[in-house]
């Protein structure tokens, strides 16, 4: 799809028909029973109840519901998507959808923390085999397949640490072995990154980070192909998860304004990286359109631009020293999401199980709003100092 086409698509898609004097925005829908006037009719909703656009229980979806997938699937060059009640519940249910007990699953070793303690934990309680990999692996991935491997998930970029993975080159090789391929692409949004057309399965993202853009509602989407999403919404169904009918509204109004957003904090993001980059106390950016973040060149070929969020390694410092300089900053606040209007900071230690991360110096990760920048670098200005050891 063409650039050109995604703002055709945020403002036409996911929204009511043409007809004189209709609403320019979908309606809040709220409501669990829906009812029939006959038992033909009925049983044929109950049938087709796994279906988008299948107007049956409230749990299954209604039409704003319906619209939002609608939009989504445009924006991702989907057949299929599904909407969970956050971010955490669209990884959970996508891979409780492709692996039961007996099977291994690949992940990669720089994933979420939440996506992690759920492999850790539930999966792995309930006899699945995970085995953590290099996240730059590339095509190397498939070294680690096994006749019973059914899927791999990674994130392009790596939560908290920003690594760029050759996203071609993993989902080729999962494609060889009839493993299905996973991604956590909340980072880029389909705005800088269509990861489906780069050969991916599935693409799983938090809604409640830029999709809805204001900090104010949870919500996960999954979007994918047609067999495998079908397996993904018959999970969400299964297990109750259900989607708000104020977060469905607030991501489609959020939607409208994407790619504005995104490309404001693209610029916002690349101005205070650079700020940062060029102060004393800096030893390096982890900013994937900077040189020196790994998989840089990846994503040079693969995204088309980068959101607000990155990490910076302060050098010659104490875990003291960086809680000082945080709780210093007046116009960044403290928080673990990200993606809304505001600015924030927040210190981060990676974990790895398979890979080494052995970087020298304390990482803390920014994520830049729609703050005046002077303001951000004037309060970043005076709190540097406070990291002196």
């Amino acid at each position: 799809m063409a650039d050109s086409k995604i703002p055709d698509i945020l403002v036409q898609k996911g929204r009511p028909g043409k007809t004189e004097g209709r609403n320019v925005n979908m309606p809040l829908e709220t409501g669990s029973t829906m009812v029939f006037d006959t038992m033909a009719e009925f049983e044929a909703a109950r049938n087709a109840r796994y279906q988008s656009g299948t107007i049956y229980y409230g749990r299954y979806g209604n039409r704003a519901v319906y619209a939002l997938e609608e939009a989504l699937c445009a924006l991702d060059g989907a057949e299929s998507c599904v909407l969970a009640s956050s971010g955490v519940a669209a990884i959970t249910c996508t891979l409780m959808a492709l692996v039961k007990s007996g099977d291994h699953l690949l992940v990669a070793d720089n994933i979420y923390g939440n996506t992690r303690n759920f492999c850790e934990t539930l999966l792995a309680g309930q006899g699945v085999e995970v085995t953590f990999f290099d996240p730059m692996a590339g095509a190397g991935a498939a070294d680690l397949f096994r006749p019973n491997t059914r899927a791999l998930m990674f994130e392009a970029p790596g939560s908290g640490t920003f690594e760029v993975p050759d996203i071609p080159a993993v989902a080729a090789a999962c494609k060889a072995a009839g493993v299905v391929s996973v991604i956590d692409a909340t980072w880029p949004t389909p705005i800088f990154c269509r990861p489906l057309a780069l050969g991916v399965d599935v693409v799983v993202a938090s809604g409640s980070k830029y999709l809805s853009g204001h900090s104010d509602a949870m919500i996960g989407t999954i979007t994918g192909t047609g067999n495998v999403l079908q397996a993904v919404r018959k999970t969400v169904m299964t297990v109750g998860d259900k989607s708000g009918g104020q977060e469905v509204l607030l991501s489609l109004r959020g939607l409208r304004t994407l790619k504005m957003r995104m490309e404001h904090v693209d610029r916002a993001g690349r101005d205070i990286a650079l700020w940062l980059g060029a102060q004393d106390r800096t030893l390096r950016v982890l900013h994937p359109a900077f040189e020196s973040c790994p998989g840089h060149e990846f994503w040079r070929r693969d995204f088309t631009g980068a959101s607000g969020l990155f990490g910076v390694l302060f050098r010659e410092t104490s875990d003291a020293a960086v809680t000082r300089f945080v709780d210093g900053l007046a116009h960044f606040g403290i928080g673990v999401s990200w993606g809304g209007y505001e600015s924030l900071v927040l210190p981060v230690t990676p974990k790895r199980t398979a890979s080494r991360w052995d970087v020298e110096g304390h990482l803390v990760r920014f994520s830049i709003g729609f703050d005046d920048l002077d303001t951000l670098k004037d309060d970043l200005a005076a709190a540097l100092p406070l990291l002196e050891p």
